[in-house]
């Protein structure tokens, strides 16, 4: 089943909205390179480069996890059935695993 995108966190809308604009660019490039791919996919793109974010493990509901955006930047995300939800954006790309 393809991946929708839950881009409605405000928190994460906010961080998105204050970037310049090369930066909010990389988001929605990778938003659009994600928009209506399988899961398996995600997972597996090495320039995606899924991960989970240790200390944030529980239900599958629960589990938090990193993508990449740029080099520099990450964003920390969560699955919810079919939806991909965008939490927090992290332009420190270590800043994401705490």
């Amino acid at each position: 089943m393809p991946i929708r995108l839950n881009l409605n966190n405000l928190e994460f809308q906010e961080q998105w909205f204050s970037l310049g604009k090369e930066q909010r660019n990389a988001v929605l490039n990778c938003c659009s390179k994600m928009r209506g791919r399988e899961w398996n996919e995600i997972y597996r793109d090495q320039g995606l480069r899924w991960e989970v974010i240790q200390g944030h493990e529980g239900s599958t509901a629960g589990r938090v996890y990193s993508i990449r955006i740029t080099q520099k930047m990450r964003a920390t995300v969560r699955r919810s059935n079919d939806f991909l939800e965008f939490l927090l954006l992290h332009p420190d790309h270590d800043s994401a695993y705490h």
